[in-house]
């Protein structure tokens, strides 16, 4: 998949379905890598054959061609990739510097709330677009049309929220990261036309008070980024922050869940590996760090890309 990426095979092939010759002159490859290549790509159903001697798109390698965010994701897997040159001493920890944990570096700083706009920005957009693949997914699973106030902690440059806020458009929407990743958070709300109603509010969760005026809350993709220690205090803050009552809502990618991929504790696990940081977390054991955390009434949502995202919904005792 990152070579037809790399290569723009999808987009080329966008035009109508060609030959492995026609496509060889294209991609600068021989006819025999280019076999190669079409034969892969046709295993995970990328491309598929056309007849005795074309290939055209195949269903997977369509919606990449249709969702541009998907690669861009994969090509930001030639950081994981020269990160596993050596599986072995990653997992033996002899690796003390990845091209993963350099990529977020600044999250792990003892100061991260000093990070500046440039120092968040590639890792702030690429999980921006990781948001986008997810938040209809989450919007369709649990309705915040009932909610007065959405706390979405962590919550990027605010993608999320935007999705949320066009389909629930009464609700106040707080939003809380390090500062620098606020303040493309509240660019972002101004171009959506949101920011009568979407605040950005930068600080450091580890250290710092999140916003107190929320009946919800939001941890996307947030818990498995961090050690346990870490995910406890995070959830102790968010009960503290949310109303009495107040609902919580985890979304992440679920390790060792029915309906899982299996793939996804492979790829996850070796991913926060690389980074240095947090862990692939099964179900039970963040409802365990839930109810830890001061949260009950604890129910699970089905999603349609179990891979991407499940979703925890719990309630502040």
């Amino acid at each position: 998949m990152f070579s037809c990426v790399r290569l723009r095979l999808f987009h080329i092939l966008r035009d109508g379905p060609q030959t492995a010759e026609t496509l060889a002159g294209r991609l600068s490859l021989t006819i025999a890598a280019t076999r190669c290549l079409l034969a892969a790509a046709a295993s995970l159903r990328l491309v598929e054959s056309r007849g005795a001697s074309r290939f055209g798109l195949g269903a997977l390698g369509a919606a990449i061609v249709g969702n541009p965010d998907i690669g861009a994701m994969v090509e930001h897997h030639a950081l994981l990739y020269a990160d596993l040159q050596d599986p072995v001493a990653l997992l033996r920890g002899e690796i003390h510097t990845t091209s993963i944990g350099q990529f977020w570096s600044y999250a792990r700083s003892n100061r991260a709330d000093d990070a500046s706009a440039a120092e968040v920005a590639a890792y702030s957009s690429l999980m921006s677009l990781s948001q986008a693949m997810l938040a209809d997914d989450i919007i369709d699973a649990y309705s915040f049309a009932r909610h007065r106030c959405l706390l979405d902690v962590g919550g990027g440059e605010g993608g999320f929220l935007a999705s949320v806020a066009a389909r629930a458009p009464k609700l106040r929407l707080l939003l809380f990261d390090l500062p620098a990743v606020a303040a493309r958070a509240a660019e972002r709300f101004a171009a959506c036309g949101i920011a009568d109603r979407a605040e950005a509010i930068g600080g450091d969760f580890r250290r710092d008070a999140l916003p107190g005026d929320a009946d919800v809350a939001c941890l996307l993709r947030v818990l498995h980024d961090h050690d346990d220690r870490t995910a406890m205090d995070i959830l102790r803050a968010v009960h503290r922050a949310l109303q009495p009552g107040g609902t919580l809502l985890v979304g992440e990618p679920m390790s060792d869940d029915k309906g899982t991929d299996p793939v996804g504790p492979a790829y996850f696990g070796f991913y926060l590996l690389a980074m240095g940081s947090g862990r692939p977390l099964r179900p039970g054991e963040i409802v365990e760090l839930l109810k830890m955390a001061g949260f009950g009434a604890i129910q699970r949502r089905s999603t349609r890309q179990p891979m991407l995202t499940r979703l925890i919904v719990s309630r502040r005792l």
